[in-house]
């Protein structure tokens, strides 16, 4: 995407993605450590900080994460760390739950498979991940960003118990109203 400050000032605001929420109502254990990548300006990470998860909220764009700062409330600072980082440099650590709500796409095609599986390692047993893949016959296949086919989802997905997955294809428009043809699989996901 090329004019993501349009893109984050027209889901600035909004409410959490429906995979999270969908996720913290199926996590039973006390709220521990959540990275939430590609958050953005916070949609979900003010979320998770609600529901007393700690997060590593992790954006490439400085100005998306200043504003998240600004929109969190003193009483839940302490528990959000913030990173400017691009998802194929990032270090990870363990993680209860793994969120990036339509971000994981615009990781470097070449890079995917090497990024989901640090992800998948970096996720402990029981732990959830939430959030969206793009398939091959979204418009934007053809744009350079991260897709996935029915043969390649299933590979990934090994590792993972699917708690709930929502393939959507549709013609529709982006958040800043372009029109866009859109192939995604909605994803909740257990690490086995």
């Amino acid at each position: 995407m090329s004019n993501w400050t349009s893109y984050y000032a027209a889901t600035a605001g909004g409410a959490p993605r429906d995979t999270l929420l969908r996720g913290l109502a199926l996590w039973s254990a006390p709220p521990a450590a959540a990275l939430d990548l590609g958050c953005g300006t916070g949609r979900d990470t003010l979320a998770l900080l609600e529901y007393g998860w700690q997060v590593l909220a992790v954006d490439a764009e400085a100005t998306a994460l200043g504003e998240l700062r600004q929109r969190v409330p003193t009483a839940l600072s302490a528990q959000l760390d913030t990173r400017q980082a691009r998802f194929e440099t990032l270090e990870l650590v363990d993680y209860d739950l793994i969120n990036s709500s339509f971000a994981l796409p615009f990781c470097e095609p070449s890079r995917f498979d090497e990024l989901w599986e640090r992800l998948t390692a970096a996720t402990r047993p029981g732990g959830l991940f939430c959030g969206q893949l793009f398939g091959e016959r979204d418009s934007w296949a053809r744009r350079g960003v991260s897709v996935v086919d029915s043969t390649a989802l299933q590979h990934l997905l090994q590792p993972w118990e699917v708690l709930h997955h929502k393939e959507e294809e549709e013609d529709g428009h982006t958040a800043v109203g372009q029109p866009k043809h859109w192939h995604i699989h909605h994803l909740v996901l257990r690490r086995r």
